[in-house]
């Protein structure tokens, strides 16, 4: 590891090899300021292999190297981790092993990040601590099966503990600057890669305009609006996991007609395709308040793929729509917000009739039989669909999740390579993927451990302001 690098540990709601949400693409983002330790959440010792993928067959934590600039930590868990008594041992354990691989690292933390609320900041010495808010626990205990006041207590302990709170919504920065904190609002972003070309298009069968909702699948998607574009006859291609609970036999019989197209989870590295086959990504969220406290992923990675965008009215995406529309001089054109299913079956003709939009244009809203894809979507043609695709990834330039990663470096205090080095500096991890601890190293944790985070760390109440910089007109190439 380069020395000019701080480090900084990320302690992630889900593992490394999951679904690459939130988490997962800051943390890698922000390798460009400090080489990240990744940690899993704990498992069980005795948790079947088929349910813990990759980390899985170990009595003791792990450390590996997935990919430049991360080192993972595999952590465990006593069995029954959730149930009361033996949940106690949970957030002492996980410290631990914290400690034994910043040990075997050889390194210390200039920062330490946490989408936990269990008991793991503000005992890492003079490490910031970070608390990084991507969801509201509390409204969505019910989804997650958890105890509402017992997320409360957690979350007024979590705020004590922290140094700093980074929210990725509106709605977040005014659940916590309620609570007393001073949040700091840093949206999610996209990956500012080149998008696959039409040619690289995923089959598809369906006929254009092809309509796309790429990512997981449950009760937070709106089935109605779903079933009404069907019904209107537009051609839907949904790509994602599904929450076998999230009403099973309504979105079955979805999935069974002739114009949809449902593929299921696919592997990361397919997702490209599946967005270059379609002609308009849909965001249709319910509005229960648990999504409305969320900013989605998908929508801001439709505007990256080139795709002109329909989602649902919600905070998160009226946020990203104002932004829009002082970036662009006609962003009705690239994104419309919908309330209801009538109103997503409207704003989608209105996108799909325009210029190169799929659309029988002596009749609009009319789907033109003229112009099946041949089992690929076809590419859209003519020098106004070329534009407006240019348009869309230049806006979503402007939320790369590299400009992301550099507004939590700045709220944190860390520098990029090359800056002036970090009185933190960190080591290459040893050569060896895979690590055992000795068994004392696991369970004894440091004096420091019973560390009380000083005073200091309270919050003062404010209107907060995205840490994002703001460039003008939407042509700029903007790069981090």
């Amino acid at each position: 590891m380069s020395t000019e690098l701080s480090q900084l540990v990320w302690i992630a709601p889900v593992p490394w090899d999951g679904i690459p949400g939130t988490d997962w693409q800051m943390a890698s983002a922000m390798t460009r300021h400090a080489n990240v330790l990744w940690v899993d959440p704990p498992l069980s010792v005795v948790t079947p292999a088929r349910l813990s993928g990759e980390n899985a067959g170990g009595l003791t934590p792990s450390l590996s190297a997935p990919a430049p600039g991360i080192t993972r930590l595999s952590t465990v868990a006593l069995p029954g981790l959730t149930r009361p008594g033996v949940r106690a041992t949970t957030a002492p354990l996980l410290r631990a092993q914290i400690r034994w691989a910043l040990r075997r690292l050889r390194v210390q933390p200039s920062a330490v990040v946490s989408g936990y609320l269990d008991d793991v900041l503000g005992r890492w010495g003079p490490a910031v601590s970070v608390l990084y808010c991507t969801d509201d626990h509390v409204a969505g205990a019910g989804l997650m099966g958890l105890s509402a006041p017992r997320l409360r207590a957690q979350e007024r302990a979590a705020l004590r503990r922290s140094d700093v709170v980074a929210v990725v919504s509106p709605t977040l920065a005014e659940h916590w600057a309620a609570l007393g904190a001073d949040p700091v609002l840093i949206p999610n972003g996209c990956s500012d890669a080149s998008p696959a070309p039409d040619d690289q298009a995923a089959a598809t069968g369906l006929r254009r305009p092809v309509l796309g909702l790429v990512g997981q699948l449950s009760e937070r998607i709106d089935l109605d609006i779903l079933l009404a574009l069907s019904d209107a006859g537009f051609e839907l291609l949904i790509v994602g996991p599904c929450d076998p609970r999230w009403a099973p036999e309504r979105f079955a019989a979805l999935a069974a007609r002739p114009g949809v197209r449902y593929t299921g989870r696919v592997p990361p590295a397919d997702v490209p395709g599946y967005l270059a086959a379609i002609d308009i990504g849909i965001t249709p969220y319910t509005s229960s308040e648990f999504n409305r406290a969320s900013f989605p992923l998908k929508t801001l990675e439709y505007l990256a793929a080139g795709r002109p965008v329909v989602s649902s009215d919600l905070p998160g995406a009226r946020w990203l729509h104002d932004d829009l529309a002082a970036a662009d001089q006609a962003p009705a054109e690239i994104m419309t917000l919908a309330s209801t299913p009538a109103e997503f079956v409207s704003a989608v003709r209105r996108l799909a009739a325009q210029p190169g939009g799929g659309l029988d244009p002596v009749h609009p809203g009319a789907l033109d039989p003229a112009q099946p894809d041949g089992g690929v979507a076809a590419p859209l043609r003519g020098a106004w669909e070329v534009a407006r695709r240019d348009r869309c990834r230049a806006f979503a330039r402007r939320h790369s999740w590299a400009r992301r990663a550099d507004a939590l470096a700045a709220a944190i205090g860390l520098r990029p390579a090359g800056a002036a080095p970090s009185p933190v500096a960190g080591t290459q991890p040893p050569g060896a993927d895979t690590h055992q601890p000795p068994g004392a190293d696991t369970h004894q944790p440091p004096e420091a451990d019973t560390h009380q985070p000083p005073g200091a760390r309270s919050h003062q109440p404010h209107q907060p302001q995205a840490a994002l910089p703001r460039e003008p007109g939407p042509d700029a190439q903007i790069r981090a």
